[in-house]
């Protein structure tokens, strides 16, 4: 095992797949001169050239739709925004041409295109900039979305995207590519579509994704020092959700509380509340319960972001609600 950091990840993930396929390339804002915006793609342009690793205008739009075109000819395009809050100047290549072409075209074209960058909040960056996608991309029939938390799944699942036949939305953290954890020396790949338990336990089922995760680990920490034993689920994949792995979490601990970095209407912990309800009903011994952001734009002063997003204490008080102490 070896010691990375996220963005080490990224890009380890990214050169191990283009020198297996002469295919791929890396299309985007500051991706090759610069070394990328928060340097994932570290080194890359020297050892793949500017053929492969292609700086870009600001023009979200234009270049998403080339990666459109390029996977549509047989090419395996990875496109990155510098923030998934950019993307929306590209969501109607996404929408409507990346996600569509295959049915559209009754299999004629698939779209093997990962479209990837950070999501959400970044401490004081603004309303415009601090925006969670993870919800309004996982609406959408024919994409796939990817929310790793840590170094290890984020390399495994990135590969496991790129060599996907279909477009992935893959969603990282300016607030993560520092962080740092183990992975194996040799080639590992993570199933797009599979949840992870990353500890067990037996008194109520937490379910999170991306890193917010690390919220819920701290919580969980406080909560077990108050004898609550906590199960934490991290999705990794939003679409498809593993529905199974929560279910049978919860048929275990029989209290859900899922804590999502997003606004609370038409949220992915709105669709597996409405799940679980549906499917595990009888096994709940209380409410099923929601932490997400305030449902307001968020603000840029301190004291409002820090009330805006999910916190260690939120987590701690709802599960204590269930926990009915």
């Amino acid at each position: 095992m070896k010691t990375i950091q996220f963005r080490q990840a990224i890009a380890e993930a990214m050169s191990e797949e283009m020198r297996l396929n002469k295919k791929i390339f890396l299309m985007g804002e500051e991706v090759a001169e610069y070394n990328g915006a928060y340097k994932a793609s570290q080194g890359m342009l020297d050892e793949f050239g500017p053929g492969r690793i292609i700086d870009t205008p600001i023009s979200e739009l234009g270049f998403a739709g080339i990666g459109v075109g390029a996977a549509m000819n047989g090419l395996r395009p990875i496109i990155e925004f510098m923030t998934f809050n950019f993307s929306l100047v590209a969501i109607d290549q996404i929408i409507n041409s990346a996600s569509k072409m295959m049915q559209m075209s009754d299999g004629q074209f698939p779209i093997p295109i990962v479209f990837r960058g950070p999501s959400a909040s970044a401490g004081q960056l603004g309303a415009q900039h601090s925006q969670a996608f993870e919800s309004w991309y996982a609406n959408c029939p024919g994409l796939k979305v990817v929310c790793p938390s840590n170094p290890y799944d984020a390399k495994g699942l990135l590969k496991s995207s790129i060599r996907d036949n279909n477009p992935v939305i893959f969603m990282e953290s300016e607030q993560m590519y520092s962080d740092k954890g183990e992975i194996p020396e040799n080639e590992y790949l993570i199933p797009i579509g599979l949840a992870d338990i990353k500890q067990n336990g037996s008194d109520v089922t937490l379910v999170s994704f991306g890193k917010i995760i690390k919220k819920v680990f701290e919580a969980s920490n406080i909560l077990n020092e108050k004898g609550i034993n906590c199960e934490i689920i991290d999705l990794r994949t939003i679409r498809p959700i593993d529905y199974e792995t929560i279910i049978k979490s919860v048929k275990k601990t029989n209290r859900l509380v899922i804590i999502e970095e997003a606004w609370p209407l038409g949220s992915i912990s709105s669709e597996i509340s409405y799940f679980i309800q549906n499917k595990a009903f009888d096994f709940l011994d209380a409410p099923i319960k929601r932490i997400c952001t305030a449902d307001v734009p968020m603000a840029y002063a301190p004291n409002l972001v820090e009330d805006f997003l999910p916190s260690v204490e939120k987590i701690v008080s709802e599960v204590r609600s269930v926990m009915y102490i």
